[in-house]
């Protein structure tokens, strides 16, 4: 018979954390940008060199992009990148 083990406390091995605010925040702005820009999600997506659907998913606040991913996405929405966390910053608050 298998030996029951008891649940450690804490974060599972492997698990990260992931504040759901900022990227929310994040997608929102993206998304705006964009819209501004009368843009698609593809084209967007392969301005930055960067998946469709990755890029859903930041839009949607499932994923934070890394510093490269701000700088291609910034460059592909003609922006500098610090409008896009400066505008974030706002939106969190």
């Amino acid at each position: 018979m298998l030996e029951q083990r008891k649940p450690k406390h804490g974060r599972p091995l492997g698990a990260k954390t992931f504040d759901p605010a900022p990227a929310l925040a994040f997608g929102a702005v993206v998304r705006e940008k964009r819209f501004e820009l009368g843009m698609s999600q593809e084209d967007l997506a392969n301005a930055a060199q960067v998946e469709r659907s990755h890029m859903g998913k930041i839009e949607r606040g499932e994923h934070l992009p890394n510093l490269v991913l701000i700088l291609r996405l910034s460059k592909a929405l003609c922006v500098k990148p610090g409008f896009l966390v400066d505008r974030t910053a706002e939106l969190i608050k």
